[in-house]
């Protein structure tokens, strides 16, 4: 199972890369708030620290994207970074599922935990095979 797919590893990791580029990183870097609140979240009168946090892991996204379009031209480094990205994805799963089991964050959030397993088992089908 794993890797089945590893022969489109470069396409897949570059939709990855753009998707979290497009989807988070940038909008998150530039209006952390308005994407809070497309996910539901309540965003008290103070917001700074909001902006700060919500810019700082857009940002974080944002070279995670650009380092997997990166990754897809060098394949010396390209299972390195399928490894990162699986855990990354595997930490996001048990991020949203503590916020949902606490009952602390909105609906959206909750359905995340589907996006990033979906993520992780297509990471593991499209991992690149050894070099």
């Amino acid at each position: 199972m794993i890797g089945i797919w590893g022969e489109y590893a470069n396409e897949y990791l570059y939709v990855v890369a753009i998707g979290s580029l497009l989807l988070f990183g940038l909008p998150m870097v530039i209006w952390p708030l308005r994407w809070a609140r497309i996910f539901q979240w309540f965003i008290p009168e103070q917001t700074h620290l909001t902006i700060y946090f919500g810019r700082c892991l857009g940002g974080i996204i944002c070279v995670m994207a650009a380092f997997a379009i990166v990754a897809t031209r060098n394949t010396a480094t390209l299972q390195f970074f399928y490894g990162f990205i699986l855990v990354n994805f595997m930490v996001m799963i048990l991020v949203h599922l503590y916020g949902a089991i606490k009952k602390i964050q909105p609906r959206a959030e909750t359905l995340e935990i589907v996006y990033w397993l979906g993520l992780s088992i297509a990471t593991l089908l499209f991992f690149p095979p050894a070099q």
